[in-house]
C-alpha cells in the first residue's frame, strides 16, 4: 500500500512507519521537527526510517496547507495516518496557542487534503483517552459521554473527533479515530512519565508522583499500539466514521509500575515526592477494547512486566550513546 503518515519523527509515528516499511509498504512521512522536546531524539528516530528505499520523508508543518496538498497530490496515498500533534496535558496550561495551531488548524488541513485527494484515502487519526475526562465509569467504553474534557489538550482531541464526523457526513470521507491509552516503550517522549521516572532514578533523584501515588493507568506497549493501527490500515471494511479505544485493557497502579521500573533499571527502592493532583489530570484510565477487537482483531499481548524491562534496556543504552 501507499501510506502517508504524519509525525514520523515522533514516538508512535516512527514505530508505525517502520512496521509498515518492514511489511513492504511505500511510506511518505511528514514532520516539522519542532523543539517541544529534543530535536536530536526526533532526528535519531527519523534516521532509522531513512534507511528504507521505499520511504520518503518531508520536513513540513501541518499548517502549511499548500505544501500538504502538494505532497498528498503527488504521493496519492491509499491511507493517511495522522499522528502529528501537540501532545501533553501540562504544557497546554502554559502554551495553549500551540494546541490551537497544531491540533485544530493542522487537523483541519489534514481533513481538507483528504477531502480533495484523488483517489480519496482512508483517514486514521490519533485521539486520546483524555476525552473521557474524570469519568468514574470503568472501563471506558466508546459509548460513554465525552463532553467534559479537563484540559485544552483533551478538548482539541475531542474537537478532532467532531470535525472528522462532519467531514465524513458532508463529503463521504472515511475517518477512523483511535483513542490512545498511555503509550510507552523504546523511543518514547522525554515529557512522558515513564521517561521522567527513569531519568530521575538513574540520577538518584526523587520522582514526582501526583495524587499522592493514588493513580491508575492503562499502560499500553508501543508494539501493541502499532499492531492496532496497522490493523485499521489494512482492514477490508470499517465504518464510514467511528472512534475506537486502543489500550492494554488493564488498569495498573502507578506505584506498581514505578517499582517495576526501578527493578529493571537496577536503581533500588525509588525515592518519591508525593504531590497533589495536577491540573487537567485524571486519577484513572482503563480501556474497553471490545469494539476494536471485533473490528480488526486487536489483541494487546504485552503486560507491563514485559514492556517496562524492554523500555529500561533501551533507555539505558540510548542515554549512554547520547551522553
Amino acid at each position: 500500500m501507499k501510506i502517508f503518515v504524519t509525525g514520523t519523527a515522533g514516538f508512535i509515528g516512527s514505530h508505525l512507519a517502520r512496521r509498515l516499511l518492514d511489511e513492504g509498504d511505500e511510506v511518505a512521512g511528514l514532520d516539522n521537527f519542532n523543539d517541544y522536546y529534543s530535536v536530536r531524539l526526533k532526528r535519531d528516530r527519523h534516521a532509522l526510517l531513512e534507511k528504507y528505499p521505499q520511504y520518503q520523508g518531508h520536513e513540513l508543518d501541518l499548517c502549511d496547507l499548500p505544501g500538504m496538498q502538494r505532497l498528498v497530490a503527488e504521493f496519492r496515498p491509499e491511507c493517511v495516518v495522522h499522528l502529528a500533534a501537540q501532545p501533553g496535558v501540562r504544557y497546554s496550561l502554559v502554551n495553549p496557542q500551540a494546541y490551537q495551531r497544531s491540533n485544530l488548524e493542522g487537523f483541519l488541513n489534514v481533513l481538507e487534503c483528504c477531502r480533495h485527494a484523488q483517489p480519496r484515502p482512508r483517514l486514521i487519526y490519533a485521539s486520546s483517552s483524555s476525552v473521557y475526562g474524570d469519568s468514574r465509569e470503568m472501563p471506558f467504553a466508546e459509548e460513554q459521554r465525552a463532553d467534559a474534557p479537563l484540559s485544552l489538550y483533551a478538548a482539541t482531541k475531542r474537537a478532532n473527533e467532531l470535525m472528522a464526523h462532519s467531514y465524513s457526513h458532508l463529503f463521504g470521507l472515511q475517518a477512523i479515530g483511535l483513542r490512545f491509552f498511555t503509550v510507552y516503550g523504546p523511543w518514547a517522549r522525554p515529557d512522558m512519565a515513564v521517561w521522567q521516572f527513569a531519568e530521575a532514578m538513574l540520577r538518584g533523584e526523587a520522582i514526582r508522583v501526583f495524587n499522592h501515588g493514588d493513580m491508575r493507568r492503562d499502560f499500553t506497549y508501543i508494539d501493541d499500539i502499532v499492531a492496532g493501527v496497522t490493523g485499521c490500515v489494512r482492514a477490508a471494511t470499517l465504518p464510514p466514521c467511528d472512534v475506537f479505544n486502543i489500550g492494554n485493557h488493564r488498569s495498573e497502579r502507578l506505584l506498581d509500575l514505578i517499582r517495576l521500573l526501578a527493578r529493571a533499571l537496577g536503581t533500588g527502592e525509588p525515592k518519591m515526592e508525593l504531590l497533589p493532583m495536577q491540573d487537567g489530570d485524571v486519577p484513572a484510565t482503563y480501556a474497553s477494547v471490545d469494539r476494536l477487537r471485533a473490528a480488526v482483531g486487536y489483541e494487546p499481548t504485552t503486560p507491563i512486566e514485559v514492556g517496562i524491562p524492554k523500555f529500561a534496556t533501551w533507555f539505558k543504552e540510548y542515554r549512554r550513546c547520547a551522553s
